[in-house]
């Protein structure tokens, strides 16, 4: 099995020997010969310090490997830049080099991204761990990236504000941009994209510039091209973000949370889009299908009817909150809906949104042993009835595990589909159903990745998506930033 092979195996080519040996002879074309590394490592050493720099085995493995099923060679050698500064010396090297750029965060992408697919130099940036310039009273804060958003928020516990935006993992604020990630608060609050308001990047060729202007953080601007979000979402294929200026909230006066049951799928998303249609600015509106609540259930110790099911979250004042729930009520028995099973106290809504957020592990133990692929497609709401509909009817079709859970809120939802790696079968299967998923969310007038980016297994999608001429448009703009490919070659494009 090669790269070469047709789609049907191609997303998941790494779990036989042959890709690996094909990832090796990519990776050549930047190895250093002639003891190339004995001059390089010094420098590295000599900017970020004995420690800062490692090039044993178990290290390099982890830092080759996200959540996803891809897997690559590590990279040749990992380093921990303590500043800015640092990095830019880094990549000044590696550019006079020639040696490929990966950055890591905290290695929660779902997508492959931080896989070493030509090897070179992984940069963790856990030790850059600062939050800068907290501004209360506008609303705003910096953060380097070795902080996490629930990082963030435990330091922000006192001031009155959060920062809403919360994928499943604790990831790095800055791997969050780099993916334009968003989760369960997205409906009310924005994804990534609508709430960064300022980048600091560093380079190929180890320049640092800043997208809005240095020490810039205005609410709006209509100054010059949109640097920031061509940042946000670049998966790190155009610089090393070293810095990010985020959009804060004020943590609302009330919150309250319920659990909907529904006789089914149908009737569960058709009350998602009505309570949006009329208006309810509800903070969180997440599907769970039968399967998925009934494997949160377990994993969770919790005790919810295993049937189609919505949790939702109110915020606002506590008369405001009334006008929601009531509104949200009366939707949910037209479409069938069981009584609401409250969570009013911030320990029971804790839990309620742990399980959700451990969605992704509640999943993999349904089949102990097995790896799990999330699809993470999304659609304009109009089509969300259908296409959840669809995809349930062909998991069962196909005899495939594939809890569902999503935002349904903004259209996104995720099929986790669980699988035996060693069962070819299987994987061929699973590989032929989130290409079919995939190519119905585009006929929808949708998305392949609603929030977890393009990575590895997506390129082919991505250019069906946007279309020949758009896709030119971004290699051209990825060949004027990173003229030798250097930047987390082998993603995205």
């Amino acid at each position: 099995m090669t790269f070469a092979l047709g789609p049907t195996r191609r997303l998941y080519a790494h779990l036989s020997t042959s890709n690996f040996v094909q990832c090796r002879t990519i990776k050549k074309e930047h190895t250093l010969k002639n003891g190339g590394w004995e001059r390089v490592i010094p420098a590295f050493r000599s900017v970020c310090g004995e420690d800062g720099v490692s090039l044993g085995a178990a290290v390099r493995e982890q830092h080759g490997r996200d959540e996803s099923v891809h897997r690559c060679r590590p990279p040749d050698v990992v380093v921990w830049p303590r500043s800015v500064e640092e990095v830019s010396a880094l990549a000044k090297i590696c550019h006079h080099h020639h040696l490929p750029i990966i950055p890591f965060g905290t290695g929660t992408g779902l997508e492959g991204g931080v896989g070493a697919l030509k090897g070179g130099v992984c940069f963790s940036l856990r030790n850059m761990d600062r939050v800068l310039d907290l501004h209360q009273e506008d609303f705003d804060v910096s953060v380097e990236p070795g902080v996490t958003r629930k990082g963030l928020n435990s330091y922000l516990r006192d001031t009155g504000l959060w920062f809403p935006v919360d994928p499943g993992a604790d990831a790095s604020l800055c791997g969050m941009a780099a993916t334009s990630a968003s989760g369960t608060n997205a409906v009310r609050y924005g994804t990534m994209r609508e709430n960064v308001l300022n980048l600091e990047v560093v380079l190929a060729d180890g320049s640092i510039i800043h997208t809005a202007g240095r020490g810039r953080r205005p609410r709006k601007t209509s100054a010059g091209y949109n640097l920031t979000n061509l940042f946000v979402g670049s998966e790190g294929t155009l610089g090393v973000i070293t810095k990010t200026t985020l959009r804060l909230y004020g943590v609302p006066e009330a919150m309250v949370s319920a659990v909907c049951t529904f006789p089914s799928v149908q009737a569960a998303v058709d009350s998602t889009v009505q309570v949006l249609q009329t208006g309810v600015p509800i903070a969180r509106i997440e599907f769970l299908d039968d399967v998925m609540i009934d494997a949160c259930n377990s994993f969770n110790s919790l005790s919810y009817p295993v049937a189609p099911t919505l949790f939702l979250e109110f915020h606002g004042t506590e008369k405001s909150l009334e006008e929601q729930v009531t509104v949200t009520e009366e939707i949910t028995q037209a479409n069938g809906g069981s009584d609401f099973s409250w969570a009013r106290d911030a320990e029971t809504r804790g839990r309620l949104w742990k399980a959700r957020h451990d969605a992704w592990y509640a999943a993999l133990a349904l089949r102990p042993g097995c790896k799990a692929y999330s699809t993470d497609v999304c659609v304009p709401l109009s089509r969300l009835p259908q296409i959840i509909v669809e995809t349930k009817e062909d998991l069962m079709l196909n005899g495939l595990t594939g809890p569902i859970a999503g935002h349904v809120g903004d259209g996104n939802f995720h099929c986790i589909m669980v699988m035996d790696p060693n069962d070819q079968d299987e994987v061929i299967r699973v590989h032929e159903f989130t290409e079919r998923l995939a190519r119905r969310a585009l006929a929808l007038d949708g998305t392949c990745t609603g929030e977890h980016g393009v990575g590895l297994g997506k390129r082919a999608l991505l250019r069906e998506e946007m279309g020949p001429l758009a896709i030119e448009v971004m290699q051209g703009l990825k060949a004027t930033l990173d003229p030798k490919n250097l930047m987390n070659p082998g993603k995205v494009l």
